[in-house]
């Protein structure tokens, strides 16, 4: 039977419950013991898929086609543990379910309660597809004291009741904050945090505390004796400069012997620690500096670019250097601003992913940068449709070209996929259930071609990885694209979608279709992004 970890967060929101989620898993892997990693969020969007970057950061999408919270971006990459659709779940889809259920007189006409209905769905949730790990840690969003949280905290102290005492450990993380004018830290708002979560019928086992100064003896020993646990259990999580170094962080401060001890796991195995400790000694000592100007939309939140972020660092470590992200706002390109100014300095340009027609004429001036001043370039993407439509004005003379997502249009090299293919094609897409006119979500397979330089940076000629679009290059414009000089290197198995286009003729000049920063981890970076990394130092030699 899976044992279950209960993650809450106390007196102020963004504490990182999630990134102290995903490393003590990566320290109980480290001891040999299996995990998952599940995020219960109380908002009422059913999934994050419509909601703005600004508001909720990057959508994470899993192989299965989930669209989810960016925590679970985190938990994969600490972990290596592929996430799935049941490890993610709002309230509006509790709700949803539940509401389908009455309708359809599933209840059989008894009254619809938050409690049992509600709580026994979350229950339901949690325990769902569990047999076949040691410790299931279930992280809820928002903050004890929320209204909306309420039936989250319920179900867990029935959830706790029903697992038993000794199979069960709650976790809470809360804010130490450190008041200057009177130069001391503060326990009082955890303790006030503790008492709403224990009135709410939850007593945790163990205190993460957020703070910005070194956590006193005096203070762990206070914060122990009015919350009502051992003062071994106050764990101190000071910031620390690389969030890969935040599981050895905490290992030091023993959570991970607390963990086990508060489940009767005495003496535990030592734990391997040397994939974390490599990798903190790559991020500490590099043998040099790149810096990527990511040409986007969304640059005044990198939450909206977290994923992509991280494996443009998980790219540095695999070259032993350091990375430095410029973000770049593509509209200041359309509004007057030197492109060449801007992006001479960059030792590679990456055109990331994104919805709408705002700033992509900017991406497209990128583009042809990257393109003309033999810069480095990846498209991930929109990325890679505006650098098929950068292609076919200016190398395939197809002046017009455009996409349907920005309006009608004479040529369209970018299109819904119903626009674009015939009737017997789309049928045959259609028996498959692949039709990709709507969103095409999760996992796809593609083939490479075997003597492109794609196929010799993955090592294989078969791919399968990560999709969130609606638009498809048009395959009918292959022809006078590839006459251009823009390979078309990676297709769908059936040879009818573009999944990868390239430049023969340019030091490092890759697109693709779906999303490859999703799969990359610290531990494992994904190819495209280490050899992306590569060619940038190859350049900052150059210049």
């Amino acid at each position: 039977m899976a044992r279950f970890i209960f993650i809450t967060g106390g007196v102020v929101s963004s504490l990182g419950k999630g990134l102290m989620a995903a490393s003590l898993a990566a320290l109980l892997q480290a001891r040999g013991y299996t995990v998952r990693i599940r995020k219960f969020d109380p908002y009422l969007n059913v999934d994050p898929g419509t909601m703005s970057p600004y508001q909720h950061g990057e959508v994470y999408v899993t192989d299965d086609g989930a669209e989810t919270d960016l925590d679970l971006g985190h938990y994969e990459r600490f972990t290596g543990v592929v996430s799935r659709q049941s490890d993610n779940v709002t309230s509006g889809r509790i709700y949803q379910q539940i509401i389908q259920r009455e309708r359809r007189g599933d209840y059989l006409g008894a009254t619809v309660q938050v409690i049992p209905h509600v709580t026994d769905a979350l229950k339901t949730f949690a325990l769902n597809k569990t047999d076949d790990v040691d410790f299931v840690l279930c992280e809820i969003g928002g903050t004890v004291g929320d209204i909306e949280s309420l039936p989250f905290i319920e179900a867990i102290r029935q959830l706790r009741n029903d697992l038993g005492r000794g199979n069960s450990v709650s976790i809470h993380v809360t804010l130490v904050p450190f008041i200057a004018a009177a130069g001391e830290l503060k326990t009082k708002p955890t303790q006030h945090s503790v008492r709403e979560l224990t009135a709410l019928g939850v007593q945790p086992d163990i205190l993460v505390c957020r703070c910005e100064q070194f956590l006193p003896v005096s203070d762990r020993a206070k914060i122990a004796l009015f919350c009502n646990v051992r003062q071994e259990a106050v764990i101190p999580a000071l910031d620390a400069a690389s969030i890969y170094d935040v599981p050895l962080q905490y290992h030091a401060e023993g959570l991970d012997d607390e963990v086990l001890r508060a489940f009767g796991i005495e003496p535990a195995a030592d734990p391997e620690l040397s994939r974390w400790t490599d990798i903190a000694e790559r991020l500490a000592n590099p043998e040099g500096e790149v810096t990527i100007g990511v040409v986007g939309k969304y640059v005044g939140l990198p939450d909206a670019y977290k994923s992509l972020h991280e494996a443009l660092v998980h790219g540095g470590i695999a070259n032993r250097v350091k990375v430095r992200v410029k973000w770049l706002d593509a509209e200041m390109f359309e509004n007057g601003q030197d492109v060449a100014a801007e992006l001479e300095p960059m030792h590679a340009i990456l055109v990331p992913g994104g919805f709408g027609e705002r700033g992509s004429e900017g991406k497209i001036a990128s583009v042809r940068f990257a393109r003309e001043r033999n810069v480095p370039f990846f498209g991930i993407c929109l990325g890679m449709q505006l650098a098929c439509i950068e292609g076919a004005r200016n190398t395939a003379g197809i002046a017009e070209a455009s996409t349907t997502e920005f309006g009608p249009t004479s040529e369209p090299v970018v299109g819904l996929i119903t626009e674009w293919m015939g009737a017997e094609g789309l049928e045959k897409r259609a028996a498959d259930g692949d039709m990709g006119g709507t969103m095409r979500l999760g996992a796809y397979n593609a083939t490479l071609a075997g003597n492109s330089h794609v196929a010799a940076i993955y090592g294989t000629s078969a791919i399968s990885e990560r999709h969130r679009h609606r638009y498809e290059v048009n395959e009918h414009y292959r022809d006078p694209l590839e006459a251009g000089g823009l390979r078309f290197s990676g297709m769908s198995p059936d040879g009818t979608l573009p999944e990868i286009v390239e430049r023969p003729d340019h030091p490092w000049f890759v697109g693709v279709q779906f999303h490859p920063e999703l799969k990359s981890k610290p531990f494992d970076p994904h190819p495209l992004f280490a050899s992306f990394i590569e060619a940038a130092v190859k350049q900052s030699r150059l210049v």
